[in-house]
């Protein structure tokens, strides 16, 4: 597996994200001991950059994380978040039950037990999980700057920030990473994110790489999700929405035939092939979709096959059934 720099940090080209291992896409198939074999897997394969973050589950992610790297941390660029839960009782849950909180007393008790579920003393790459309206940028980068001095974080990053949100923070303490969803499913850091983090030499970290899921060509109908999928009330996967949106995996999976990979390698590939300053944490808890994803470094798409994936309209529907939490 290649590496790429993220502002100085280096990570393996294509991570792994571990969300889907303990929430919002379990449905009734969760494996614990599969995950923990793909995370294994990954090792072995040189996929070295893990990311988890305390609101997956909540915090079990964390604590299925820290379990399989048991006396192997010093092999991977581990990546957690803060910021969707309130540990100072501040905020009131949306439907969801998140709780966005970036103040700093929040980032100072979020930080510790992450370590302590991780069963580590330090953060490679720690983030704000979504930016909190409540609170200036400033201060919540301030507290997470602290955590830097004092050794339990080493890089920071955010979290779905738009472009001024991102100069004001990097102002404060250099900023490592962005993690923004980004891919031929959600063109959106193209609207000024990915040229402020190129201007300001920050990372993009691209979350839900292969469209959660839909890019790779095995959800064929919105009766693929169990009840309790997020993506089964996602207006991209719902009515008239998902049947115009097949139009772009068939534009992937023409591309795939011609290229001798899977659908899921060539959306990998298109997005690896915008830059050298850009991770993706495709996510899975099984270790045959992490063999396929890993893959994807190795394929190499014409100038005529990036062209016409770059070329696909963007899908119908938001992505969220409410945008009015990402890109403050």
């Amino acid at each position: 597996m290649r590496h790429v720099s993220l502002a100085g940090l280096d990570v393996s080209r294509v991570g792994l994200g571990c969300m889907g291992m303990s929430a919002f896409y379990t449905g009734k198939d969760t494996d614990e001991a599969e995950s923990i074999r793909t995370l294994h897997r990954a090792l072995e394969l040189g996929v070295t950059f893990i990311d988890t973050a305390e609101r997956y589950g909540p915090f079990t992610n964390e604590e299925l994380v820290g379990r399989a790297l048991a006396g192997r941390r010093d092999e991977v660029v581990l990546a957690t978040k803060f910021g969707l839960m309130s540990h100072i009782g501040r905020g009131t849950p949306d439907p969801t039950g998140r709780v966005i909180d970036g103040h700093p007393d929040n980032a100072r008790a979020a930080i510790d037990g992450s370590l302590s579920r991780l069963g580590t003393d330090h953060i490679d790459l720690f983030y704000l999980h979504r930016v909190d309206p409540t609170v200036p940028i400033e201060e919540s980068v301030g507290a997470m700057a602290e955590l830097v001095q004092a050794g339990k974080v080493r890089h920071i990053g955010l979290s779905e920030a738009a472009p001024e949100t991102i100069r004001r923070a990097h102002a404060v303490h250099p900023i490592t990473a962005v993690q923004s969803e980004y891919s031929l499913w959600t063109r959106d850091p193209e609207d000024g994110v990915l040229d402020t983090l190129r201007e300001l030499g920050i990372g993009l970290v691209p979350y839900s790489p292969l469209g959660r899921g839909f890019l790779t060509g095995q959800i064929t109908s919105p009766d693929d999700f169990d009840d309790d999928d997020f993506r089964a009330n996602n207006p991209r996967f719902t009515g008239a929405n998902f049947t115009a949106n097949l139009e772009i995996v068939r534009v992937v999976r023409e591309v795939a035939v011609e290229a001798s990979a899977t659908p899921a390698q060539v959306a990998l590939a298109w997005l690896l092939a915008q830059g050298d300053d850009i991770a993706p944490i495709p996510g899975t808890k099984r270790v045959a979709r992490l063999e396929e994803n890993a893959g994807a470094d190795e394929v190499a798409l014409t100038p005529d096959q990036l062209g016409r994936l770059t070329a696909i309209a963007p899908p119908a529907g938001d992505r969220y059934p409410d945008m009015s939490q990402v890109r403050r």
